[in-house]
């Protein structure tokens, strides 16, 4: 099933490809694993849900429309029919070029904290942490900006995140993905997207800002912005409204 890529699966009824940003390319773990079921538990119940991940050792060359043409081809060779995906962060990058380059292949599409290319200070985050990754160094520090404004918060996250880094000496899947996020720019190809689209944004998004996000509904044909007000991005997928509403589109409302 999926090309044996690694997937945790749960639910009953038509499937709903879940994509998401991991640092390894396996199953989430522990507390990590905890938060990925309570994300995706609402959908369950609606859907024969699949938390789909790249496969690991991945080409350090590996391109945005490379990573999507290994999800194309474990969706293809699984499932019978398009099927709908959910996708959030740099998932949702992945999910975009893949809705472009195989149309054929994604029914609906549900976007949260994404858009079609990454923002100003979502890159220089997402670089920091490849430098900090090829340097030997803990990169995750690198990532606190974009979680919160407080320079007090950045300074305890950096800890935070510096720890769960420990244990981990190999960071090279990880700089593979944000390394092709760096040169995705799907705007001269969001016309290609046939799927029906919802793009779920906080307004106060840094990585993907709600301008980039207006840009990608405007591209994509039959396409809807949902903006939640006052929200950070990783505030977006975590919002109370955010399933609800996701289920709503994806169940045809």
């Amino acid at each position: 099933m999926l090309n044996d890529l690694p997937h945790l699966s749960a639910g009953e009824g038509p499937p709903l490809v879940v994509l998401l940003y991991t640092p390894q390319a396996a199953n989430p773990t522990g507390v990590a694993r905890w938060s990925t079921m309570r994300l995706v538990r609402p959908f369950t119940g609606h859907f024969s849900v699949h938390v789909v991940n790249r496969p690991p050792g991945l080409p350090p060359t590996t391109t945005m429309a490379d990573l999507a043409a290994v999800y194309a081809d474990a969706i293809r060779t699984t499932f019978e029919h398009p099927v709908a995906v959910l996708a959030i962060s740099t998932g949702g990058s992945i999910a975009l070029q893949l809705a472009a380059d195989h149309p054929d292949l994604v029914d609906r599409l549900v976007l949260a904290g994404a858009a079609c290319t990454l923002g100003p200070v979502g890159r220089r985050a997402q670089r920091a942490y490849i430098e900090r990754a090829r340097q030997g160094r803990h990169p995750s520090p690198a990532l606190a900006e974009v979680v919160t404004e407080s320079r007090i918060g950045r300074t305890l996250l950096k800890g935070l995140l510096w720890l769960s880094d420990a244990g981990r000496q190999d960071h090279s899947d990880a700089v593979t993905v944000l390394n092709a996020e760096d040169g995705f720019d799907l705007r001269g190809r969001l016309g290609d997207i046939t799927a029906a689209t919802l793009l779920i944004q906080g307004d106060r998004d840094v990585v993907y800002p709600l301008e980039l996000a207006r840009q990608t509904v405007a591209g994509i044909p039959d396409a809807r912005l949902v903006i939640y007000p006052g929200r950070t991005h990783s505030a977006t997928f975590t919002d109370k409204r955010f399933a609800p509403d996701a289920l709503a589109f994806l169940t045809g409302g």
